[in-house]
């Protein structure tokens, strides 16, 4: 297993006041910690519009001062959005940056949401047209001594296209995922998946899978097949382990408020995050058992022994996640959280069902630096070990 850190650049912010100044000293200080206790990789978003939820809108700026304050740690894009910037841009500040770092780049790509898009001034019904001839073009930039291109979105002369990335043929690329027909593209295309879906690992599972057997036909954009999977959850390690679920739960549940770019707009987004959080469980059947899927015939079964109404109520599933304790999401490992032991074993559930990295959300609007801080490091110094403990012990079983 493999540890990342995901950063939306969020910070405790009130009204629509961020201290922008703070935020990214404090990302930066974060980010070298991780360097320092033994993560493998950061990832930054880029978002626009976004005042509070996140203040990333240019990575290569924040790349460009982690190259000089980390050594090992790897820096990715998680993601660069294609659609807002001509390929050849795109190609020259990644393989800068590659070599700035001495090739510990990767590159995540994505197309954004409906807000943002429009507000770019980019019609979202032309996003996977863009995206794709985008992806295309990216690796064959790299290679070329010169590259030309005539498409449908993009025309460019013979030119040598300078620098080349550090990394030889070039970085691995991934594509930010959030369902089922998206794992299948990144499968086809050779790309890792970045799942920026939040799960359930029981969930999960079958998705993992999906794109598993997907990549084994993969007809690779780039000189080869990055068949990774890495996926987004918050997390939160303290000493005190109820109080260190309690923060990681409140934090995800702000997270995905009726006013974030992953949840506004979208019709049935609260039923399907709490589908994907492993659905109702037990203690809140009798409140909210009459709003399980109808089309799950054991559950409706269930609900219909039960006397319950099948009627969905608006607002049901947003008031079932508001419910849900801590301890369920931490059992279910949609968060890891804890202390060391807990988080550990959160950990080790995403390595059952064949996750290769989990990207943890710690820093967030409702979890102040100093505490972040001090998870990111009992992480590195204490849950770490521990997980290499598992999986060594897992390993020696295994061989006897």
């Amino acid at each position: 297993m493999k540890f990342g850190l995901l950063f939306e650049a969020q910070r405790p912010f009130e009204g629509n006041e961020v201290d922008w100044n703070a935020l990214y000293k404090e990302t930066l200080d974060q980010c070298e910690l991780a360097d320092q206790v033994g993560f493998d990789n950061v990832w930054l978003v880029e978002h626009h519009f976004l005042t509070g939820f996140s203040g990333s809108p240019n990575q290569d700026a924040i790349f460009g001062a982690l190259s000089r304050i980390t050594k090992n740690i790897r820096i990715g894009y998680g993601v660069c959005v294609l659609p807002y910037h001509h390929p050849v841009r795109v190609a020259e500040r990644v393989a800068l940056v590659d070599q700035l770092t001495d090739g510990r780049v990767e590159f995540g790509t994505g197309r954004s949401n409906v807000y943002e898009q429009t507000g770019m001034g980019v019609d979202p019904r032309n996003t996977r047209a863009l995206w794709e001839e985008s992806i295309a073009m990216i690796p064959q930039i790299w290679q070329s001594d010169e590259f030309e291109w005539e498409g449908e979105n993009w025309n460019v002369p013979k030119r040598r296209v300078l620098p080349k990335p550090f990394q030889k043929p070039h970085p691995a690329m991934y594509l930010a995922c959030t369902q089922t027909d998206s794992f299948r593209v990144a499968a086809s295309k050779g790309l890792g998946v970045l799942s920026s879906a939040s799960y359930a690992t029981s969930v999960l599972a079958e998705q993992v899978k999906i794109y598993r057997e997907a990549v084994k036909t993969a007809n690779p954009v780039g000189a080869f097949v990055n068949n990774f999977w890495g996926n987004n959850v918050h997390a939160f390690c303290g000493d005190d382990d109820q109080a260190a679920k309690e923060l990681a739960a409140d934090s995800m549940k702000a997270f995905f408020g009726p006013d974030k770019p992953y949840i506004a707009g979208r019709i049935g987004a609260y039923e399907e995050l709490l589908e994907a959080w492993g659905g109702v469980p037990d203690l809140l059947q009798a409140d909210f058992g009459r709003w399980l899927r109808q089309s799950d015939d054991a559950h409706k079964a269930q609900a219909e022994q039960s006397g319950l109404s099948l009627d969905a109520g608006p607002g049901a599933a947003r008031a079932a996640i508001a419910q849900l304790d801590a301890n369920t999401l931490a059992d279910r490992a949609v968060i890891i959280a804890g202390n060391p032991e807990s988080c550990a074993k959160a950990i080790m559930m995403y390595e059952d069902i064949d996750v290769d990295q989990v990207m943890m959300i710690v820093q967030t609007e409702t979890i102040p630096h100093e505490k972040a801080m001090a998870s990111i490091e009992k992480f590195g110094k204490e849950v770490f070990p521990l997980v290499r403990e598992m999986e060594k012990a897992r390993a020696g079983t295994a061989a006897n």
